[in-house]
């Protein structure tokens, strides 16, 4: 059977691995995560699917499909890019913006904070808590469903918080909570 009668398999369970919110929760972002994330989707929408839809119907134009690697590849593109708008736009239609600096002076550690804690060994180290879509743990950008920012939640200065890990427990305690722009 020729391969231009065989459905791709578009598998949009594919960005379903992602990190979910809760179920039937609010997707919480900082500002900036929710930014990044438009900037995202207005480019994939204005810019590179105008592009792409131009070199489809251009290949198209020129004849046998079956054989047209500019059809095929710029088809395949297409569905990947109309799945990754999907999947912007559940994203930004549930979020949550908080913005950390409108917390204020606070004690305790919410979404958005900044957190620095010191484990047993007297290393330092600073977090700050963001959404699922933002994490990035090289920069210390953890996500609110992380582990760790779970037993870190609602938690004041001086509090000693345990967290499981393989390695078996760490005892971190807060040292400083900060609510800044991130």
């Amino acid at each position: 059977m020729s391969k231009a009668f065989v459905k791709e398999n578009d598998d949009e369970d594919e960005l379903d691995d992602a990190p979910q919110p809760q179920q039937g929760g609010k997707n919480y972002m900082t500002p900036r995560g929710y930014a990044r994330l438009k900037e995202e989707f207005d480019r994939l929408w204005k810019v590179e699917r105008p592009e792409v839809v131009k070199i489809v119907s251009w290949a198209a134009s020129n004849g046998d499909r079956s054989e047209n690697g500019d059809y095929i590849y710029g088809k395949r593109r297409l569905r990947e890019i109309d799945r990754r708008l999907r999947f912007l736009s559940r994203r930004l239609d549930n979020a949550e913006i908080i913005d950390p600096e409108r917390r204020g002076e606070c004690d305790q550690v919410f979404f958005g904070a900044t957190v620095t804690v010191c484990n047993q060994h007297g290393e330092e180290h600073t977090y700050s808590i963001v959404g699922i879509d933002e994490a990035e743990p090289g920069r210390g950008w953890i996500s609110w469903i992380s582990p760790l920012a779970r037993c870190l939640l609602k938690a004041h200065e001086g509090d000693v918080v345990s967290l499981q890990t393989p390695g078996g427990l760490d005892e971190l305690e807060v040292v400083e909570i900060r609510y800044e722009a991130l």
